[in-house]
């Protein structure tokens, strides 16, 4: 690794002490990839064959149904893996759903001999990979739940109010997506937004004007 790569690895990998002799194949076989914006990484069916740790940019990972329809189940950033990929890998077994960056990405990539070789023989390492796995497992569940149970208007405010400036920037079918939902649901709940006076919709954005309004819709007692 050149000093800028143990720099981040260090930095975003806490838990792997590139020092570590049980980690001294797995540090010496991470190749570094840089990624442009929009590549398709897997598909449905697609062989699963190296491990990746993100250090930057975005992974989309989702659902696609028969139907043309996609549901997010999570992002990877960086300090992630992809728990797909680990569960695909362990299980040796092809992707069940779509894999794409969002952003321009640096990873660092293991093949599966060296992961599997890593695994059987650094307790760090099988701790990093099965604590990762379980938290995302955990949020995925959460997000089924989520989208399964609570009320479309719910978690549509919900999502508003994770806006930090106060104006979402995305289209009307990417928020679909990420809802789980479909664009004209989607269109037609912000419109009722409007409306009550609780947004303004511009070309290409959502501006937040009652926040306190979308708040009780979330959390109405």
């Amino acid at each position: 690794m050149t000093e800028d790569e143990q720099r981040l690895w260090r930095h975003h990998f806490p838990q792997l002490d590139p020092d570590d002799p049980d980690l001294a194949e797995l540090v010496a076989a991470a190749q570094t990839v840089h990624l442009p914006a929009g590549q398709v990484l897997f598909r449905p069916g697609s062989p699963c064959q190296s491990y990746a740790l993100v250090v930057a940019g975005r992974i989309r990972v989702q659902l696609l149904a028969a139907s043309g329809r996609e549901v997010l189940l999570y992002h990877v950033g960086p300090g992630d893996a992809c728990v797909l990929t680990t569960a695909c890998l362990l299980g040796r077994n092809p992707y069940p759903a779509e894999g794409y960056t969002e952003t321009q990405v640096r990873a660092f990539v293991i093949g599966l001999p060296v992961f599997q070789n890593t695994l059987n023989r650094s307790e760090a390492f099988r701790r990093f990979v099965f604590e990762k796995l379980s938290r995302r497992l955990t949020d995925v569940i959460g997000r089924m739940e989520e989208v399964t149970f609570t009320a479309i208007e719910q978690r549509l405010a919900k999502r508003l109010l994770e806006t930090p400036q106060g104006t979402l920037t995305m289209t009307h079918q990417a928020l679909a997506t990420e809802l789980g939902s479909a664009r004209e649901v989607v269109s037609r709940h912000l419109k009722r937004f409007e409306r009550e006076g609780w947004i303004r919709l511009t070309r290409g954005g959502i501006e937040i004007l009652e926040p306190e309004a979308l708040r009780r819709l979330v959390d109405p007692v």
